[in-house]
């Protein structure tokens, strides 16, 4: 929210020079964003008057303009603005004026003298425009001051306001609140009653029930159309961030920023009544001011002329009957939606206009008929006309309604540390808008209509706080002790299982939750998704439902940048719909990968990252939580068939590793294979806690045993039987070889493996040694149908 510190010391009498009034500004709740002061420095700059101009002899873009100065005389400017004309008034730089950087000199152009500079807003500083000079209204008097003229020097104070305090999206509520933090009273501009000078009036239906529970509208007739923009009002806007268009919009606009209530303007002449609100049909279209064909759901809001849907209720009016330069009777329009009906509706059409900001934040219901007397006087005042009655129509069951709050005087003490003097919190809250009642134990406040915020005890407790001064408030460190609780070993940590990742030579990557519902389609990961209800655009819809849709695209992201070599984790939550509850949400575990397996280097030659690269992450995982996994071959829609598994742990699913399936890799464009891994964090990490035992103090045996089993026959399932076989005496068993080719059947492989056998009670004899190769040998020829290899 952009504003004029001289319009609200308008509003405002008596507050404190300008830096404190930035402090005091965001210390109350109302933060400034920044702030930019304008008109500084422009000495000698006086409204000048084009009487002649002549085409410059050597430069066709260029123009010798005759400049009336007032007292200061008439001088011969060169100028190269396109709206250079004679009768024009403009900004005129006389020399020895500093614009910015330039100084102003007598200087020559193209062989012709000038003495001075023509300036357009951007030169001076005062608005982004450089198309052409900054034109001057015709009653601007010749000669006199600019800053003088203009009302400068001004600041332009912006404010990052937080959802919560829509009332103060105005000019008239921002004055509201530092009235109440000096003490000071509010001066509030009158807003007359225009009575009617004729009866004309357009019928207004309500159809939307609490969705727009009241419309107030005016016909005015006869209105100036070639009435332009009055400069105080025009330069309120443009210090506000909003460029003067015509007349009749402006005073919308200016309204708006003055007492928060967006308002449209009608051609009455293109309206054939009656005007209504309704929410519109499945199939029903409407042209919108910028110029685009709005298709509609039937759960918008619509504004209808004879049920033909005109507008987009608090977001955006409709191109067929909006006001032009030829305008002269209008309609002009104000109304109350609820918020629930316009929150996200605007982010559907890719706009986010003024209006659909505060209408979706809150707006005070009774401003409608106030805000069309208040346009209608600078209507009268500025382009006459004859203004008809205001028509208000009210669906009075569905209007919003504050409730009385109680602020109870121990719980507001216990909350700040503070005791605040009893009249200071009535006068606080008097001073906010509230009506507000003793009571035995504290205070019932009654919030203003504008006031959405404040509905439970502790909003008044914060209203008391910000305006009192957080700042008056002692800072105490709490007096209750601190429990130090120890970390459990029962659980592998976050940060353990990043600093693995990374150690690895692993980079972490952090993906936005929301993703888009035909991403999680193409991977076949859609079912029970959770969709939001108001998502930042339609390609941030649905909450993810895994981590390795998002991630892929990281990865894709930086191969397209000259990244060969991807290797990115995340450790972050997944959302699935849990029926009518809350969605179940879960923490999960992922990484992919791509390119060379390790690193470029001298000791050794390039080899691809391959499956069992990605499978030996995830075991090095399950080493940490002293644990054994097992892979299942599964087929996901997302995985390439045959190079894919389930992890299972103790025989629950755990997640999955494998490489992508070709399509999605195509549609990422990566050239390489692309291998992954997602695995339940919360079945991951728990282990059990660490146990010392003493080392055998006998020494180790190995026997190395190679055996000829079918192709298909998993080293896993062959190692689990082999640890069944060998007992407890089997502390460690590793594979060193395989082989297929010759010497070797057609469909079968040769493994070689070498277990190391040990006691912690005993020296192991031959022959014990030799019952736990038999036992092993026997199992894996029953099991498998194992040879042993000659």
């Amino acid at each position: 929210m952009k504003f004029s510190e001289n319009w609200l010391r308008e509003l405002v009498p008596d507050l404190p020079a300008s830096e404190q009034l930035e402090h005091q500004l965001t210390m109350i709740g109302l933060e400034v964003e920044g702030s930019e002061t304008l008109g500084v420095g422009l000495d000698h700059v006086v409204v000048g008057q084009i009487v002649a101009c002549a085409r410059h002899p050597e430069a066709d873009r260029l123009q010798i303009c005759k400049v009336d100065a007032g007292e200061h005389g008439t001088l011969q400017i060169v100028c190269g603005a396109p709206n250079a004309r004679q009768g024009l008034k403009a900004p005129l730089a006389m020399v020895g004026a500093q614009i910015g950087e330039l100084k102003i000199k007598p200087a020559k152009l193209r062989g012709v003298e000038s003495n001075g500079m023509l300036c357009s807003a951007k030169e001076l500083g005062l608005d982004a425009d450089a198309s052409g000079l900054l034109e001057l209204p015709g009653d601007a008097p010749v000669g006199a001051a600019l800053v003088d003229y203009l009302g400068l020097p001004d600041r332009v104070i912006e404010l990052g306001l937080t959802p919560n305090r829509a009332d103060c999206f105005c000019v008239q509520g921002i004055a509201a609140d530092i009235a109440a933090a000096n003490g000071v009273h509010l001066s509030q501009e009158v807003q007359a009653q225009v009575g009617p000078a004729i009866d004309s009036t357009l019928q207004v239906k309500l159809e939307a029930g609490a969705a727009a529970p009241r419309y107030a509208g005016r016909v005015i007739e006869g209105v100036d159309p070639d009435a332009i923009t009055p400069l105080w009002l025009a330069e309120r806007l443009r210090r506000s961030g909003i460029r003067p268009v015509s007349f009749l919009v402006d005073v919308t606009q200016y309204v708006m920023l003055d007492l928060g209530q967006p308002m449209h303007a009608f051609d009455r002449d293109l309206l054939k009544g009656p005007v209504g609100v309704r929410l519109a049909r499945k199939g029903e279209q409407v042209k919108l001011l910028d110029g685009r064909e709005a298709a509609l759901d039937d759960d918008l809001l619509v504004i209808t002329d004879a049920d033909r849907p005109v507008a987009l209720a608090g977001i955006m009016g409709g191109a067929d009957t909006r006001v032009t330069d030829a305008t002269r009777n209008v309609f002009l329009e104000a109304a109350h939606f609820a918020p629930e009906a316009i929150i996200g509706k605007s982010r559907r059409f890719g706009l986010h206009t003024d209006a659909s900001h505060r209408f979706e934040r809150g707006v005070d219901p009774h401003l409608p008929a106030i805000a069309i007397e208040r346009a209608t006087q600078l209507i009268m005042d500025h382009a006459g006309g004859k203004p008809g009655p205001v028509v208000v129509e009210t669906l009075d069951v569905h209007l919003p309604q504050r409730s009385a709050v109680s602020l109870r005087r121990a719980r507001l003490d216990r909350v700040l540390g503070v005791q605040v003097p009893s009249a200071d919190v009535e006068r606080i809250l008097s001073a906010l808008g509230m009506t507000v009642e003793t009571t035995a134990d504290g205070w019932l406040a009654t919030p203003p209509s504008r006031r959405f915020d404040i509905a439970i005890e502790d909003d008044l407790i914060e209203e008391v706080a910000r305006i009192h001064g957080y700042d008056r408030i002692p800072t105490t460190l709490p007096a209750a002790g601190a429990h130090i609780h120890a970390p459990t070993e029962t659980r592998i940590t976050a940060q353990a299982l990043r600093a693995h990742m990374v150690a690895r030579d692993w980079q972490e990557a952090l993906c936005f939750a929301f993703v888009d519902l035909p991403l999680l389609e193409r991977w076949g990961l859609a079912d029970n998704h959770v969709a939001l209800a108001n998502p930042l655009s339609a390609e941030l819809g649905i909450m993810r439902t895994g981590l390795l849709p998002g991630l892929a695209q990281t990865l894709a992201y930086n191969v397209a940048r000259q990244q060969n070599r991807v290797r990115l984790f995340e450790l972050g939550n997944v959302f699935h719909a849990n029926g009518n509850d809350a969605p179940i949400e879960n923490a999960h575990f992922a990484a992919v990968a791509t390119g060379d397996a390790m690193a470029e280097q001298w000791a050794s030659g390039a080899r691809a990252f391959d499956i069992f690269d990605i499978k030996g992450e995830v075991e090095a995982l399950a080493a940490m939580a002293q644990c054994t996994l097992e892979f299942v071959a599964s087929a996901p829609a997302h995985a390439h068939p045959g190079r894919s598994a389930d992890v299972l742990r103790d025989g629950k699913k755990i997640g999955w590793v494998g490489q992508l399936h070709p399509r999605l890799q195509k549609q990422l464009d990566v050239d390489t294979p692309v291998f992954a891994f997602e695995l339940d964090v919360n079945a991951l990490v728990q282990r059990k806690v660490p146990r010392a035992e003493t080392l055998s103090k006998f020494p180790a045996v190995r026997r190395d045993l190679a055996f000829v089993v079918g192709e298909d026959v998993s080293w896993a399932k062959i190692s689990e039987a082999v640890r069944a076989a060998a007992g407890e005496s089997l502390k460690s068993l590793l594979l060193f070889d395989r082989y297929s080719g010759k010497g070797i059947e057609e469909g079968s492989k040769s493994l070689a493996m070498g277990l190391i056998l040990q006691d912690n009670s005993r020296t192991l004899t031959d022959q014990v040694a030799n019952d736990v190769m038999q036992a092993v040998t026997e199992r894996l020829s029953h099991d498998f149908g194992a040879v042993i290899r000659s």
